[in-house]
């Protein structure tokens, strides 16, 4: 069965439509707001507002696919993450039958602090039907890069507009690529790869639009992923074209952020 793909118009959250309804999200960085406070950058937590969404989103669900960076802080865990991730896990569990999240770069130890219900798979990926989902920090396993489909975050996808006065906003973004190849690594690669925006709206994107763009993870940095003709949908679902037709010159005040 060939699984379909479809962003959810004004969510940062994919559906996969196979053989069971998949909702997929990622980065969702539970505990940044202490991070910020340290920054003299004080917000109220987002996470009870992120599970509101999530149970939302739930109706007519099998199971959810968190595609890592649950939480924020690493190395190691701060005391609001300890208090809210559980917590969040458990109302989840209510809404969802199945929960899995792939790990990324920023769960050390969420092993810990989820659920026994909650499963949680290595860095390697996750494959269901002919869809693999990654983070996207380390390399994919060799299952999941067999897959048709890639769906991976860890970039936090966006895209930067920029008039005449240099003024510049920036907008989070899906964007849909090709593989060039498996760079000697792999012997199969995906049709294609989805990059899905931040589920935390605390977050700031990485501009996939700047000249020289500096992408996280290694199938971009090895530019095993044709980033320059991805195309770059907004979040309500309007296509904006290929991301070098939007390129727009770096000026030194955009950094990534992983």
């Amino acid at each position: 069965m060939v699984s379909k793909a479809v962003p959810v118009p004004d969510h940062p959250a994919l559906e996969v439509l196979g053989e069971e309804r998949v909702l997929c999200v990622g980065d969702l960085h539970i505990g940044i707001e202490t991070d910020m406070r340290f920054r003299g950058i004080v917000i109220p937590s987002q996470t009870n507002r992120m599970q509101r969404e999530l149970i939302d989103l739930a109706k007519g669900v099998d199971r959810l696919v968190i595609i890592g960076d649950v939480k924020h802080q690493v190395p190691g865990s701060t005391k609001q993450e300890h208090a809210e991730v559980p917590r969040f896990f458990n109302s989840l569990l209510g809404h969802y039958p199945r929960i899995d999240i792939v790990k990324g770069n920023h769960d050390t130890d969420i092993e810990r602090m989820v659920p026994a219900k909650v499963t949680v798979h290595d860095q390697g990926g996750l494959v269901l039907d002919d869809v693999g989902f990654v983070h996207g920090h380390a390399w994919p396993s060799q299952e999941v890069m067999a897959s048709r489909l890639l769906i991976m975050g860890h970039n936090h996808p966006a895209v930067v507009f920029e008039d005449g006065l240099h003024h510049n906003q920036v907008e989070r973004c899906w964007v849909r690529c090709r593989f060039r190849s498996g760079g000697g690594r792999y012997e199969r690669v995906p049709d294609e790869a989805i990059m899905v925006p931040a589920f935390n709206r605390s977050l700031g994107g990485g501009p996939v639009n700047l000249e020289g763009p500096r992408m996280l993870g290694p199938l971009l940095a090895n530019e095993l992923v044709d980033l320059a003709n991805g195309q770059v949908y907004l979040m309500d679902g309007l296509l904006l074209g290929s991301v070098s037709a939007l390129r727009v010159k770096r000026r030194g005040y955009f950094r990534m952020e992983d």
